[in-house]
């Protein structure tokens, strides 16, 4: 297993809800590092970017607006195989399928406002990441972990 970044969108319904806390909580007693986050208004642009795989799709133009629609989290998660842990804590996209304990089973309502976002791949994290954010903007956690400790 290598250490790897993967990007989460906590979304505007769990923004919404005031589940941003307890989202980041399960994470962070998974044992992930939190490298960069920010609550943001997600731009039309960023949006269209992060879902470009999707264009022609029949959710493409609904998921674009909701995800304008009202603030969310962008959140860098750094750890061993982040990129699947991150996935199976998420829970299925559908939140009626979605395992109790996961995200999505215990907090998510439709699958159109299902809580989370998740890279599902490495290759999509290293696309998606910085449609968020800046190299320096995230913390290179290896570099400066010792100097707390």
């Amino acid at each position: 297993m290598e250490k790897q970044r993967t990007l989460l969108l906590i979304k505007p319904d769990s923004v919404h809800r005031g589940l941003i806390g307890r989202i980041i909580n399960r994470f962070e007693e998974k044992g992930f590092n939190i490298s960069a986050m920010k609550l943001i208004w997600m731009k039309r642009e960023q949006a269209e970017d992060l879902y470009s795989p999707h264009v022609g799709k029949s959710f493409y133009e609904p998921t674009v607006e909701y995800m304008t629609s009202s603030p969310i989290v962008a959140v860098v998660v750094g750890g061993f195989d982040a990129i699947n842990q991150v996935r199976k804590m998420n829970g299925a996209t559908r939140p009626n399928e979605a395992d109790p304990g996961s995200i999505r089973g215990d907090f998510g309502q439709r699958v159109d406002n299902n809580c989370v976002h998740g890279s599902d791949s490495l290759e999509s994290a290293l696309r998606e990441i910085p449609i968020f954010f800046k190299d320096e903007e995230i913390l290179d956690y290896e570099r400066c972990i010792y100097r707390w400790l």
